[in-house]
């Protein structure tokens, strides 16, 4: 068969990659153990808005931090790394129903930022505090849509004119069942149409072709009526 041709491999969730987090939240008294600071590794999350910024994600009903997110309405999405990946793994197959999984990992759990009862982990770059507005119920998992009221991360990710460099982080992503870190920086957004002095001054290397330019250039003159 040609590269290209196609194959038939059923209906299934094969949208990779993604990225993996580890999601964080606790009861209202979390010194009983059932409400305990816990976490829980999740493959389905995401933006779904920017203004107001609102992240979503997917839970099945069965898992423990399912009943302690449904109550609080708070949870924390950290980010993870590179250092934080087999913990991340960990939490993914371990019922904190039965464990504690802070203390089983090592890690710190601290309050999270502008919520009541959710923590996050110290240990994680970045931390978003999030608040649920909506629960749907889709079948095997359920949505937790919420809004972002907070964010924290690491002193060491911001340069020296302020910028959040999260290449800094070292962050992971899951494919298919599978932990990868994040590999070669390709470009950035606005690449494909961007000057040659900010192309150069964000790659960090001159512009090697340009297939577009021309595009640009006659569409700039008023040569070209067509729209791209």
């Amino acid at each position: 068969m040609a590269k290209h041709d196609k194959i038939i491999i059923g209906n299934s969730t094969i949208l990779n990659p993604v990225p993996v987090v580890m999601v964080s939240c606790a009861g209202k008294d979390p010194s009983k153990d059932g409400e305990r600071p816990n976490i829980v590794t999740i493959a389905w999350a995401g933006t779904v808005n920017s203004e107001p910024p609102m992240v979503s994600i997917s839970v099945r009903k069965s898992r423990h931090s399912y009943n302690l997110i449904k109550e609080t309405g708070e949870f924390v999405i950290n980010l993870v790394n590179k250092s934080l990946a087999k913990s991340c793994d960990y939490c993914g197959v371990r019922s904190g129903a039965d464990e504690d999984k802070f203390k089983s990992c090592g890690l710190t759990s601290v309050k999270a930022e502008g919520l009541e009862f959710a923590y996050a982990i110290k240990e994680a770059p970045v931390s978003v505090s999030c608040k649920v507005t909506q629960v749907l119920e889709l079948g095997s998992h359920d949505m937790f849509i919420a809004e972002v009221v907070a964010v924290t991360a690491d002193s060491y990710l911001k340069d020296e004119e302020g910028k959040l460099c999260l290449d800094k982080a070292k962050l992971i992503s899951y494919n298919h069942g599978e932990y990868f870190t994040l590999g070669e920086k390709l470009g950035f957004f606005g690449y494909s149409v961007a000057s040659d002095d900010v192309f150069e001054k964000r790659m960090g290397y001159k512009k090697e072709r340009d297939k577009y330019k021309h595009i640009r250039e006659e569409k700039a003159a008023g040569k070209n009526g067509k729209k791209y």
